[in-house]
C-alpha cells in the first residue's frame, strides 16, 4: 500500500495535508481582502467621496481592466518561462506582497478629497492602475501554485473547496466588514440589516464547498451546477417579487433567505477555479507542455473582463437613467479618514496572510518549457482548446453576475429612500441581470465537454509518457 502510494506521488498524484490546503487557501483570503475591496467600494469611494463623475468612473474601471486584458498575459508568459529559487510561483507572493500592500493603502488617501477634481482624476487613474498591475503579479502565480500542488482530482476538489472557503472568509469579512468599520469610525449606529444583507450570500459557501466531494458524488459534476444554478435563479425572482411589489424593511427575514439562495447560485462562479487545473491538463495531454501559469493569466483576463464589464455598466447606466451615485445620499460613511483607515487595516492582515500561504504551499509539479511561450502560442492555446474557450466564456459571465451588483447591493435594503426610476435600476442590477447571465451560465456548463473520466484517462497517458522519456 504504501509502495502503490510513493509510485502514485512521484506520478505527481500527490496527497495534501490539512496544513498545506489551509496555507495554500490564506492565499486567497489575503488577496480577497483587497480584490472585495476595490470591487465592492471603490465605485462608491470615488463618486460619494470624492465625488468624481460616474461617467469617469465607468470609463476608468474599463480602461484599467483593459489594460490588464493585456498584461496579465505579459505576467504570465514571464512566469511560465523563468523558474526563481524562491519557488517558480510562490516567490511572487513575498515579492508582490510589499508592494501589494503599499498600493492598497495608497488607493485611499484622505488628502484626495481636498484635492481640484483634476488632481482627483489624475490620483484616482494612477493608484488604481498601479494597484491592479500589482495584483496580477501576485494573484497569477497564486492560481498557478494549485496545478502545480497535485494531479489528483479528488485533491484539486479538496483545494478548490478549501481556497474558496478562504475566499468567501474574505468576502464576507469586506463585504459586512467595510460598512461596519466605516460606521465605527465616524461613530455613527451601525446598520446591520445593510452590514447583513451584503455579506450573507457568501455563507452558502461555508456549507456547500466542505460537502462538494460528498454533493459531487450525488448529482456529478454537471448536476451539482445546475443544481445551484437554479437555487440562486428562486433567490434572485424572490429579492425581484419583494423589491418591486413590497416594502423591503417589512419582508427583511425573507430578503435574507432570498440573498443567501442568490449566493448559492453564484458560488457557481468559486467553483469554475476547479475547471482550470483540468483544462492545463487537457493542453499537457495535446502539448507535452504544462503551461499552467498561461492558463492561469487567461482565466484571469477573463474573470477581471466580467468584473470590469461590471464596474463599467453600473455607474454609466445609473448616470444615464439619472441615478447619480455622486448627488444621490450615499449609502454608507463619506469621511476620508474612515475609508483609509478600513482600506489600510484589510491591507496590511492580507499581507501577513501572503507569508502564510508563502511558507505553507509547496511545489511539486513545476516544469519550465523547454522553449520560452511567446504570445503567439499563448493565442494558438486559445484557439486549440474548446474547454479553455468555454472555461474562459464561463469565468466572463458568472464574474459578471456577481459584481454587477456588487456596489448596488448597499442600496437595496433602503430601497425605499429612492425614486422610482432609481428603485428600478437598483432591481435591474441586484435581480434581473445577474438571473438572466446566470441562465447563460448554465448553458455554457452543459457544453462543457471534460468528464472526470476522460480527466483521469488523459492522466494517465500523461504518466505513460513520462514514463517512456525516463
Amino acid at each position: 500500500m504504501a509502495t502503490n502510494e510513493m509510485t502514485q506521488e512521484a506520478n505527481g498524484f500527490y496527497k495534501l495535508s490539512w496544513i498545506q490546503r489551509i496555507g495554500f487557501g490564506s492565499g486567497d483570503l489575503a488577496q480577497n481582502l483587497i480584490f472585495q475591496t476595490v470591487a465592492c467600494y471603490l465605485m462608491i469611494y470615488l463618486t460619494t467621496v470624492l465625488k468624481i463623475n460616474p461617467a469617469f468612473v465607468s470609463g476608468l474601471i474599463l480602461t484599467v481592466r483593459l489594460i490588464d486584458c493585456f498584461w496579465s498575459p505579459v505576467v504570465g508568459r514571464y512566469i511560465d518561462n523563468h523558474n526563481p529559487k524562491l519557488g517558480k510561483y510562490r516567490t511572487y507572493l513575498l515579492y508582490g506582497g510589499i508592494p501589494l500592500t503599499v498600493a492598497a493603502c495608497l488607493l485611499m488617501l484622505p488628502q484626495a478629497a481636498e484635492w481640484s477634481m483634476t488632481m482627483k482624476m489624475i490620483y484616482a487613474t494612477a493608484s488604481y492602475t498601479v494597484l491592479s498591475m500589482i495584483y496580477s503579479v501576485v494573484n497569477i502565480p497564486y492560481g498557478s501554485i494549485m496545478a502545480s500542488m497535485t494531479r489528483d482530482n479528488d485533491e484539486v476538489l479538496i483545494l478548490t473547496s478549501t481556497r474558496m472557503v478562504c475566499a468567501n472568509i474574505g468576502q464576507i469579512i469586506v463585504q459586512a466588514g467595510f460598512p461596519i468599520g466605516l460606521a465605527m469610525c465616524v461613530h455613527m449606529a451601525i446598520d446591520w440589516n445593510q452590514a447583513t444583507f451584503m455579506a450573507i450570500g457568501t455563507i452558502p459557501a461555508f456549507i456547500i464547498l466542505p460537502s462538494l466531494p460528498v454533493l459531487k458524488k450525488w448529482l456529478g459534476k454537471k448536476g451539482l451546477y445546475y443544481t445551484l444554478l437554479s437555487v440562486g435563479l428562486v433567490g434572485f425572482a424572490i429579492l425581484f417579487t419583494i423589491g418591486k411589489f413590497f416594502d423591503v424593511a417589512e419582508y427583511n427575514t425573507i430578503v435574507q433567505i432570498a440573498k443567501v439562495m442568490t449566493g448559492v447560485g453564484l458560488l457557481v462562479g468559486s467553483l469554475m477555479w476547479a475547471l482550470v487545473p483540468e483544462v492545463i491538463t487537457e493542453a499537457e495531454y495535446r502539448t507535452g507542455n504544462r503551461p499552467a501559469a498561461t492558463v492561469n493569466a487567461l482565466a484571469g483576463v477573463a474573470f477581471k473582463a466580467g468584473f470590469s464589464i461590471a464596474g463599467w455598466i453600473t455607474p454609466l447606466v445609473m448616470g444615464w437613467i439619472g441615478f447619480n451615485f455622486a448627488t444621490e445620499k450615499s449609502a454608507l460613511a463619506t469621511d476620508p479618514m474612515a475609508w483609509f483607515t478600513v482600506t489600510c487595516i484589510f491591507a496590511i492582515v492580507g499581507f501577513f496572510l501572503l507569508m502564510l500561504c508563502f511558507m505553507g504551499s509547496k511545489e511539486n509539479i513545476a516544469t519550465t518549457p523547454e522553449k520560452p511561450v511567446s504570445f503567439g502560442e499563448m493565442w494558438q492555446e486559445f484557439k486549440a482548446s474548446k474547454c479553455l474557450q468555454l472555461v474562459l466564456s464561463i469565468f466572463v459571465v458568472v464574474f459578471l453576475a456577481s459584481f454587477i451588483s456588487g456596489p448596488v447591493n448597499a442600496y437595496y435594503p433602503k430601497l425605499a429612500n429612492y425614486s422610482d426610476i432609481a428603485q428600478n435600476a437598483i432591481l435591474w442590477f441586484t435581480c434581473i441581470i445577474p438571473a438572466i447571465l446566470l441562465i447563460v451560465v448554465g448553458y455554457l456548463i452543459y457544453k462543457y465537454p471534460l468528464t472526470d473520466e476522460k480527466l483521469d484517462e488523459m492522466n494517465r497517458e500523461i504518466e505513460s509518457r513520462n514514463k517512456t522519456k525516463e
